[in-house]
């Protein structure tokens, strides 16, 4: 593992694409089980939002020569291939047909992938703000939206804006801001928020569609002066989950922390298990929150395995684009048959 890597971010990325496995579980359970749903809406108070800000922290080097078109390979083509990949899958297994196959409307948690792209095109205007002014410009806009219809999941315009803010904040965060999160105060402080906030998330009855930042107030019911106000009260509920998140991650290195450096994998590819298991009826046999335990196995199950070597060389050709775990696999067999 490359030593000059913070074991930080490399913890949090893992535990927050853990939670984004365990929470595309936990939604074949809401339904039927209140306790199950609490749970799911307190881990997507926060959960993406912290992945965002993470990833904004990375984004300062977006004025180096050849950013964007590194950018775009990254994130792009990978885009239109499990784009491609998931319309066939949902054909296949969901019955769908093929002419409902949009190149512009992500395909499940594909929108990420579009949204991590424009965020990054979007520093270069947002950077010749201050930083109050950047921030304050960002949360008006991402409030505004919301009163917009036609503004929604095609190319992930909405998400892309109301979660703008969080990857700004990301963007301007140093390491000296990380290090007073995890302070012995801010980690016991954290604690008292988490707690807070899952307790609200018990307490308030709202839809969870709400935490996904992707549909217009109007898909809530009337849209009033309280809409836009409930999205600022959402701001300050998902920023003070998010800190308190960061503020908790540990700062050593673990048997899990090489896998936070594989992140992509696990988002592009666990879809396909998740949405095979809904579609056998995983839900049939797990019905009470006794059984969170087997949910969170499976969870670790599915990140650890997305995550590991196989998995990395057979699937690196698609995602990034390079064979180099095959050619090693390949070098490696000659220098062993060589030997022999």
């Amino acid at each position: 593992m490359n030593k000059s890597r913070d074991s930080y971010f490399d913890n949090a990325k893992f535990l927050l694409i853990f939670l984004v496995v365990f929470g595309h579980i936990l939604r074949s359970f809401i339904h039927d089980n209140n306790f199950m749903l609490y749970l799911y809406k307190f881990i997507y108070t926060f959960h993406m939002p912290a992945f965002i800000l993470v990833s904004g922290y990375f984004a300062k080097g977006f004025k180096r020569a050849g950013y964007v078109k590194k950018l775009a390979v990254k994130l792009i083509i990978p885009y239109l291939i499990f784009q491609s990949i998931y319309s066939v899958f949902y054909y296949i297994i969901q019955d769908e047909s093929m002419t409902n196959m949009n190149p512009i409307d992500p395909q499940w948690s594909l929108w990420f992938l579009v949204s991590l792209f424009f965020w990054n095109i979007l520093l270069y205007p947002f950077s010749k703000l201050s930083k109050q002014w950047a921030l304050f410009v960002s949360c008006g806009i991402a409030v505004l939206i919301g009163y917009l219809d036609f503004v929604s999941s095609t190319l992930s315009l909405s998400r892309t804006f109301v979660f703008l803010p969080m990857f700004l904040v990301g963007f301007y965060l140093n390491k000296h801001h990380f290090d007073l999160l995890r302070s012995k105060r801010g980690k016991q402080i954290a604690l008292g928020v988490l707690a807070a906030v899952f307790v609200i998330c018990w307490g308030v009855d709202f839809d969870y569609s709400w935490l996904f930042g992707s549909k217009p107030y109007s898909s809530f019911g009337d849209v009033t002066l309280a809409s836009g106000l409930s999205r600022i009260s959402w701001y300050v509920l998902a920023f003070a989950a998010t800190f308190s998140f960061l503020a908790l991650v540990p700062q050593k290195r673990y048997f899990f922390t090489k896998w936070g450096t594989r992140t992509f994998y696990v988002y592009l590819l666990h879809g396909f298990i998740i949405k095979t298991l809904r579609q056998v009826g995983l839900e049939d046999g797990l019905t009470d929150y006794q059984n969170l335990v087997i949910l969170l196995l499976l969870t670790a199950a599915l990140t650890s395995i997305l995550s590991s070597n196989f998995v990395k060389t057979v699937a690196q050709p698609f995602i990034e684009l390079r064979m180099t775990g095959l050619l090693q696999l390949v070098r490696g067999n000659s220098k062993n048959a060589y030997l022999k």
